[in-house]
């Protein structure tokens, strides 16, 4: 009946921060509890929603949406600022409380994380239910008793991401052998994590017009769908069985920025070019890596993109060096307004303190980096700047993403009330 379900107990477990960047305001500042909010890149009009609250949510409000398309379905609206350390600071501390129970928690965004309880002695003694519950009741007497989670469990990650958005806000349910069929009936193939357009097309053309479908269609019913290989993983992924290897190591370290106003000012984009770059150079070292590969994505005011990556003939790690490889990839770019400014390293190595050098003015250099490195730590981030970003911190605001933050800098977690303090 259950059709090669994966009958072996869950252990897999999402936890998803609902409404997280609004929530968060919420819980920082009570008067805004209860009411529609929405946290945007920009508070204008044509500023970007990152974050609807659950009250804006039930007046249709979205992320992606225009300020002045949510205000035109809910005036009330009330829109705030993104302001990055709060964020920071509660997934840092969502993180400490779910380590005291998995060590295999692997942060998928800033409001996302998945945890791996196989072979851990705990489910000797409770249920995944039971930790589930007890994390929900914990993240609010000790975070903010306004933050609420939904939690997933299943048998692979795919469906314990699938389990926790079944229920929002505050869920905690469950996908496995006997719930399988029961679940995917009540939703759209649009619902389902990493189905978009272009993949809802791929199924409709075969005949898989809804989740049920999508399940109950044969390996090579989905490879003619996907015309890959990719067939294959989508019927293991649906059926439970652990086809998605977690990844926990990086293949990558970037930064991007969003123009509040299109520019081909090339001095203006060196600059904001110098901040990501430096930004991406202390996440470099903080994890101890060089770089030996950099690329540059720009996206023009006129919907296209140009991008451009390249190996680089030595490992690099010092700023002015990052700077100098982005730097010449951004002088091939075309000369058009840019939008949307990304620069990434790839091509990692560990061991970047481990390395002996036999150059007097690299070691000189390393020192005189670690010095600035460990001045920022103290005094925060770009207390000490190259003399390009000057004046540069109205003009480039502090930007939060959505995809892994494994390497954020740390904030000390101290008592409950000295978090709530904190963030407030």
């Amino acid at each position: 009946m259950y059709l090669n379900f994966n009958s072996s107990p869950s252990t897999w477990m999402h936890i998803d921060l609902n409404s997280c960047f609004a929530t968060i305001e919420q819980q920082a500042n009570p008067l805004l509890r209860g009411k529609p909010i929405a946290v945007a890149a920009y508070v204008t009009p044509r500023g970007c929603i990152l974050a609807p609250s659950i009250e804006a949510k039930r007046y249709g409000v979205k992320t992606g949406m225009r300020v002045m398309d949510g205000k035109k379905l809910c005036p009330q609206l009330l829109i705030l600022a993104s302001d990055p350390p709060k964020y920071r600071f509660v997934n840092q501390a969502l993180l400490k409380l779910l380590k005291e129970y998995c060590p295999y928690v692997s942060v998928r965004s800033i409001d996302e994380m998945l945890l791996n309880f196989a072979d851990l002695p705990i489910l000797k003694f409770k249920t995944m239910f039971e930790i589930g519950a007890e994390i929900k009741q914990r993240i609010k007497s000790e975070i903010g008793e306004w933050l609420m989670v939904s939690v997933g469990i299943s048998t692979n990650p795919y469906l314990a991401k699938v389990a926790a958005a079944i229920r929002k806000p505050d869920g905690l349910d469950e996908i496995n052998q006997h719930t399988i069929l029961s679940v995917l009936s009540t939703m759209k193939l649009i619902d389902l994590p990493y189905i978009k357009e272009r993949n809802q097309i791929r199924l409709n053309r075969v005949g898989i017009k809804t989740p049920l479908d999508f399940y109950l269609a044969t390996p090579q019913k989905l490879t003619s769908a996907f015309a890959s290989i990719t067939g294959d993983y989508w019927y293991l992924r649906l059926h439970g069985k652990a086809v998605d290897e977690v990844d926990w190591q990086r293949r990558s370290i970037g930064h991007s920025y969003a123009l509040p106003q299109a520019t081909s000012d090339r001095k203006q984009l060196e600059k904001l070019l110098c901040k990501l770059v430096v930004k991406m150079g202390r996440r470099i070292r903080r994890n101890n890596f060089t770089v030996q590969g950099m690329h540059l994505t720009c996206s023009f005011v006129d919907g296209g993109f140009w991008h451009h990556g390249q190996k680089l003939p030595h490992p690099l790690y010092f700023d002015n060096d990052l700077f100098r490889s982005a730097q010449q990839l951004l002088s091939l770019s075309p000369p058009k307004p840019i939008r949307v400014l990304a620069v990434s390293s790839f091509l990692l190595a560990e061991n970047l303190y481990g390395q002996l050098t036999f150059f007097r003015n690299e070691e000189k250099q390393r020192a005189l980096t670690a010095a600035v490195d460990k001045i920022n730590n103290r005094w925060g981030e770009f207390a000490l700047v190259p003399g390009l970003m000057m004046n540069m911190d109205k003009t480039i605001l502090d930007r939060i993403g959505f995809g892994v933050v494994r390497d954020m800098p740390k904030v000390t977690l101290q008592s409950t009330a000295t978090i709530t303090r904190e963030v407030i």
